[in-house]
């Protein structure tokens, strides 16, 4: 018999925009699972409605803006926006996503009448404060600051934990909470596998490794190019494909490395919305990111369709792929093109197997449902004692 309950909590998130990223698509699974008859949850985006907010709200969860303009620095107006957007909804606990959306959570609440929880999601690891923007910088140092006096921090992973323990956060008030795969949305299929071949007009056997992250220099798509490159060598008819926000034949950057470094079989797709399609026609899944990640999400999705993945040693990666696939170090195109081989190598039935413990081990430590309670438990435990 299901639970009753007299009162819906309502759960607002403040998250930075709703572009597609590693944190807006645990944000959405996070949603997509949530239990309506205890919880009402709303996203509050700093910035415009991205990609996502339909997504969103066809999950039956309103979607409001505040509309500061990227690269904007937020001025009185914003701020009061937001105060009485939050004023308005009267929510029962904040949870903020990455640094500005937490910084934004902290602020509504100390300048509000009334307090409530405050929780905060970090997705992000830090190998050195001067990889980052000087606003996020900011961001971070006063995040230590004031992060004694958050109910909640969650890490997506115990390296991100660490470093930031290091750079000062309080470690009386943290916790651990993976990011989670919708493994009925990811799952191996055969069926991907033909349409995407047949939509790329290659034959049904072509073998491709793909890079599925928006362009940003955490990502390293240059280290990846590098790498296709020395493979291509001696694998000339290997397919690489890249998929994510700007990366697409209008980035004048990833054009002139692809010239540069005299590559072929290389598809720029740009933002796509059937992920989970491109995900499981994939031999191979990659993350190249030099720093700044905890877990990739495309990683979890690939290893949850049975592809094995060939990750840098940044966040978690490591330790989340495990023996199902390959590691190597950030910034080093031959290590990242020896694990391709590697895995060409050995062979379908080889990879098959990869692939499968991949699957197991997403199912094991990263299933969504499991996710989603631990985040649920925690509102549950926060909001008793308020």
């Amino acid at each position: 018999m299901s639970k009753k309950f007299t009162k819906k909590l309502t759960t607002a998130h403040i998250i930075t925009g709703l572009y597609t990223g590693g944190a807006e698509i645990m944000l959405y699974n996070l949603l997509s699972r949530t239990n309506k008859e205890r919880f009402s949850p709303l996203v509050i985006s700093l910035m415009n409605r991205g990609t996502l907010s339909e997504r969103i709200e066809s999950l039956g969860i309103p979607v409001y803006t505040i509309d500061i303009k990227p690269g904007e620095v937020p001025n009185p107006k914003s701020v009061w926006r937001l105060l009485r957007t939050i004023g308005k909804l009267k929510p029962d606990l904040l949870q903020g996503w990455m640094y500005h959306g937490n910084t934004a959570a902290w602020l509504s609440n100390f300048l509000s009448s009334q307090k409530v929880p405050i929780v905060w999601d970090v997705q992000h690891s830090i190998a050195g404060l001067v990889h980052e923007k000087k606003m996020t910088q900011n961001l971070i140092k006063f995040g230590a600051k004031i992060s004694q006096s958050i109910n909640q921090v969650v890490f997506a992973s115990a390296n991100s934990k660490a470093q930031h323990e290091a750079l000062g956060y309080s470690t009386r008030n943290t916790c651990i909470i993976p990011n989670g795969f919708d493994t009925n949305n990811f799952q191996p299929s055969p069926e991907a596998k033909l349409k995407f071949r047949a939509e790329l007009v290659l034959p049904s056997d072509a073998f491709l490794i793909g890079l599925i992250c928006r362009f940003h220099p955490m990502k390293d798509h240059k280290n990846f190019l590098q790498a296709a490159a020395i493979l291509q060598k001696n694998y000339p008819n290997v397919h690489f494909v890249l998929v994510g926000r700007d990366v697409d034949k209008n980035n004048k950057e990833l054009a002139d490395w692809i010239r540069e470094l005299n590559l072929f079989n290389i598809h720029l797709l740009g933002e796509r919305k059937d992920i989970p399609v491109i995900t499981a026609a994939l031999d191979i899944a990659s993350s190249s990111s030099a720093y700044g990640e905890a877990f990739p999400m495309i990683a979890g999705e690939a290893m949850s369709c049975c592809v094995p993945c060939v990750v840098t040693d940044v966040g978690d990666s490591g330790w989340a792929v495990a023996d199902t696939g390959r590691v190597v170090p950030p910034r080093n195109p031959q290590e990242l093109a020896k694990a391709w081989e590697e895995l060409i190598v050995m062979g379908s039935e080889a990879r098959n197997a990869l692939g499968l413990a991949a699957r197991a081990r997403v199912l094991e430590y990263f299933a969504l449902d499991s996710v989603v309670s631990k985040f649920e438990n925690l509102y549950e435990e926060l909001l008793a004692h308020k």
